[in-house]
């Protein structure tokens, strides 16, 4: 069994902390995604299990043995960075066993190691060319099959799609989900974007500011955010946010048409709350007109408008029918009380 756990685990740079005791594990097998905005500690986080960056305090266990403070090369773990780092001079096949030439590796065992995990990327045509000669997604490509060949317990990916247009992004989602399928290895894999975090993972790790603000499976987090900021950044449109009134269990906005009753328990005496909702759970009403629609996207089977409400406030609306809203139309909307939640609006954790 190989999965990872971190007990704890600390990251310093001087008196700056940038990892906060993080307590973590990863089942052997298991795809991971580390997910969270810009400066969050994720790909900090990927390298200290590597071993890439000294851990300050804590520990990192890989399977049974502890190797917070062992050498990156023994700790049984392959890399792929955002930058694929192939040797331009070298053929794809060199590139991909360079890593076992180097280790002593015998032309034959090399040659077969290879050649295995050139099947498994579909890259035996592309075996003698060189990285000029191959097109961004194949360089990636070459750069999984050099960690594949030395047979590591952990795959870690930091970012390896931020490089590619958004067409061979997809593309290289599909491969990299194969592959983890194929070969049943446990992954790490780091992303900004919550998009692949969804698509790819088992398990999603959503960190900010070097702490854990929630684990789950991605519908999981989807369905059942522990606070507003998981909520505001799983899914794609985002979450509505309204500032809203509540008394008496039900809560007000100038943009409802009449009083949510939402099942949450709300502290009594609390007078504001924020209420979530997500685009596909709010119903335009054609005959209200208490938003106007600022502008929409019609993306063929689905549509958003942008609605701006009485007060101010942006709303982003689903539309699937074969009516739908345009630029400067004035629409009600009716939100399901379902599928509403409400959160505090100083900490931003949800009641429940």
């Amino acid at each position: 069994m190989t999965g990872v756990t971190l007990n704890q685990a600390i990251k310093r740079y001087g008196e700056t902390q940038v990892i906060h005791g993080i307590d973590l594990e990863i089942e052997d097998g298991e795809f991971c995604v580390f997910v969270g905005p810009s400066g969050c500690g994720k790909s900090t986080l990927l390298r200290m299990i590597a071993g890439l960056e000294e851990t300050t305090e804590g520990q990192v266990h890989i399977g049974a043995r502890e190797v917070t403070h062992l050498d990156p090369a023994k700790r049984g773990v392959a890399m792929v960075f955002q930058t694929y780092a192939l040797y331009p001079h070298m053929t794809v096949a060199e590139n991909m066993g360079f890593g076992l030439r180097m280790n002593g590796v015998s032309k034959s065992e090399i040659e077969q190691k290879v050649q295995q995990a050139s099947n498994i990327l579909k890259l035996d045509q592309y075996l003698k060319r060189k990285p000029k000669a191959l097109s961004g997604g194949q360089r990636q490509r070459v750069a999984i099959g050099r960690a594949i060949v030395r047979g590591p317990e952990v795959f870690l990916f930091d970012e390896p799609l931020s490089n590619l247009d958004a067409e061979l992004r997809v593309e290289m989602r599909v491969e990299i989900a194969r592959l983890h399928n194929e070969i049943g290895a446990t992954m790490i894999y780091v992303t900004h974007d919550q998009v692949e975090a969804m698509t790819m993972a088992d398990k999603i790790v959503v960190l900010r500011d070097g702490r854990i603000e929630q684990v789950g499976a991605p519908m999981d987090l989807y369905r059942d955010p522990d606070n507003r900021f998981v909520a505001g950044f799983i899914g794609s449109p985002a979450m509505n946010f309204l500032e809203c009134e509540i008394a008496d269990g039900k809560v007000s906005h100038p943009a409802l048409g009449a009083p949510l009753e939402v099942a949450a328990n709300v502290p009594a005496g609390l007078s504001k709350v924020t209420l979530g909702i997500r685009p596909e759970h709010i119903e335009v009403d054609r005959a209200g007109d208490t938003c106007t629609v600022d502008l929409t996207e019609a993306l063929g089977g689905v549509s958003y408008s942008y609605l701006l409400t009485p007060n101010g406030d942006k709303l982003i609306v689903e539309e699937r029918d074969d009516q739908r809203s345009r630029q400067g139309d004035k629409i009600g909307i009716t939100a399901r009380p379902d599928r509403a939640m409400l959160f505090d609006p100083e900490t931003g954790q949800r009641f429940r």
